[in-house]
């Protein structure tokens, strides 16, 4: 891993050499690259560059002094990461929170991105009901009023099914202060911008673990799927955390989804 400074800031990156397309996985809210140690590794071995990373404030990843977490930082820091590597029409790669930092960059920037890979996220242009309106503006001030000590675990518990999975999101969930993850929350449900007639511009590929019971992800994906015509990858017995719940069967629908590609 290398550290980078950008904004103020230090980013943490991997870069794994390959012949095949470049490969930028971008982990969920409060997590880090390790939750996809497993994916990166087998799409390394299948001849892919694979790039992981930190993202601000996560992990090995720092925030400039006096800086919060904010959707527009995140999506300058990817933008600026790609331009540093000189990666050429990435396939991105993102669980959750990047997901939706993945699905704003090829909404800005289409011509940057070869092909779209979402993880378990919300989908940011999908239509949203009144209750999904609601929700969405209820779970920032329901999760600041869990006690510090209380966060992780509560994450955790919300984000996997298996004691392994939930073991290993809890440990990565504490090492976040609790008012940095409030910030990042808040950035995940602004990505959100509802355009229901919006379609991807890139190849897509969408996956979600069977037992996800986060925000409207079970019910937005499927729809999501039949409105682009797309083939929707669930993982059976997974949670939220599919790269940790069910990592083989996770790194298997990535490599197909990328392999059906063109």
């Amino acid at each position: 891993m290398v550290m980078w400074g950008v904004g103020g800031g230090e980013l943490r990156f991997g870069d794994l050499a390959g012949p095949r397309c470049p490969v930028v996985l971008t982990h969920g809210a409060g997590m880090d690259h390790r939750m996809f140690e497993a994916q990166a590794r087998a799409l390394h071995e299948a001849g892919h560059r694979v790039i992981v990373w930190d993202q601000a404030g996560h992990g090995g990843s720092s925030l400039a002094p006096g800086a919060r977490f904010t959707s527009a930082l995140a999506l300058d820091c990817l933008i600026a990461l790609l331009d540093h590597l000189g990666l050429d029409r990435p396939i991105l790669v993102g669980h959750s929170l990047g997901g939706n930092l993945s699905q704003a960059l090829v909404r800005r920037c289409p011509s940057r991105v070869s092909g779209l890979i979402v993880v378990d996220s919300a989908w940011n242009a999908g239509p949203l009901t009144a209750l999904d309106r609601f929700l969405l503006k209820l779970a920032g001030p329901s999760l600041a009023l869990v006690p510090a000590s209380w966060l992780p675990g509560v994450m955790a518990r919300a984000s996997a099914v298996t004691p392994e999975g939930i073991a290993e999101s809890e440990a990565t969930f504490a090492r976040m202060p609790k008012r940095v993850f409030l910030d990042v929350w808040r950035a995940t449900v602004s990505f959100v911008d509802s355009d229901p007639g919006y379609r991807t511009p890139v190849p897509l590929g969408l996956i979600r673990g069977e037992r996800d019971r986060t925000g409207n992800i079970a019910s937005a994906m499927p729809r999501w799927a039949r409105a682009e015509g797309v083939a929707e990858h669930v993982i059976p017995g997974a949670g939220h955390v599919v790269t940790l719940d069910a990592a083989e069967a996770t790194t298997a629908a990535i490599l197909e989804i990328i392999n059906s590609w063109p």
